[in-house]
């Protein structure tokens, strides 16, 4: 089943979220303030930090994540969107998003590898 359209909007809207992950499934819950961009009704996140960040790594090792904001809990399923034309899709909207914020020039030129895709749970 996809995101809903409203959950999509609010996503799109959203200028952070908080990601929700676990090393595994029985491993306390860590939340921390990500970017997200939408693209063609299809969700993506990057690790500012690049691979060592603590969410990466824990999505990684479990990709069951939820996404947080406004009251609602989105949840998702992490997947590596590093081919060509995921990663230049999240750089464009990462760019036109978060355009005039210090952040973007790295989000947009580092870390491309640490491209995930969130899919429905």
């Amino acid at each position: 089943m996809p995101f809903s359209e409203s959950d999509l909007a609010a996503l799109d809207a959203a200028e952070e979220v908080e990601i929700e992950t676990r090393r595994s499934d029985d491993a306390p819950a860590h939340r921390t303030i990500i970017w997200v961009v939408v693209d063609d009704g299809e969700v993506f996140i990057r690790s500012y930090r690049g691979p060592d960040a603590r969410w990466y790594r824990e999505t990684l090792a479990n990709p069951s994540v939820a996404l947080h904001l406004d009251g609602r809990r989105i949840e998702g399923r992490a997947v590596a969107a590093t081919d060509d034309a995921s990663v230049q899709r999240t750089t464009v909207r990462l760019a036109d998003k978060y355009a005039g914020d210090p952040g973007v020039r790295s989000m947009t030129t580092r870390y491309l590898d640490t491209t995930l895709r969130i899919d429905p749970a």
